[in-house]
């Protein structure tokens, strides 16, 4: 049973400004240091990050809250099997409320390019 769904998209430029003005502010108070290390691996991290922060977003719309007090950046990390699959771990209230909810999976997939990312969140009971 689908307990919601979240999608988001965002420009790949908005996330690098932020990173170009903030720097290690923004991406701390965004993503933890192993997601940080894989975006900052690559050439053009920009939309790295910026999936991310778009799988974070649609994360907390399929949860129902957005990014608030309930559900925060830090509470969402976004990984990769070997084989290049993203999947979630929650910490925190993310798994408080995860719990709370009965829910038994979170999906995501991610998808970007040089202008936009984009993701999609589904919780499922």
């Amino acid at each position: 049973m689908i307990l919601g769904i979240g999608i988001d998209i965002i420009e790949v430029a908005r996330i690098a400004s932020s990173y170009e003005k903030f720097g290690e502010r923004f991406v701390n108070r965004i993503l933890y240091a192993d997601e940080i290390a894989y975006c900052l691996s690559h050439k053009n991290p920009a939309p790295f990050l910026a999936v991310r922060f778009s799988a974070k977003e649609a994360i907390s719309k399929a949860f129902g809250t957005g990014i608030c007090a309930q559900l925060g950046w830090q509470d969402m990390e976004i990984r990769r099997k070997e084989s290049g699959e993203p999947f979630v771990v929650l910490h925190g209230k993310g798994k408080k409320l995860f719990q709370s909810r009965r829910a038994k999976r979170l999906l995501v997939s991610l998808s970007h390019t040089a202008n936009y990312a984009a993701a999609t969140a589904v919780l499922e009971r």
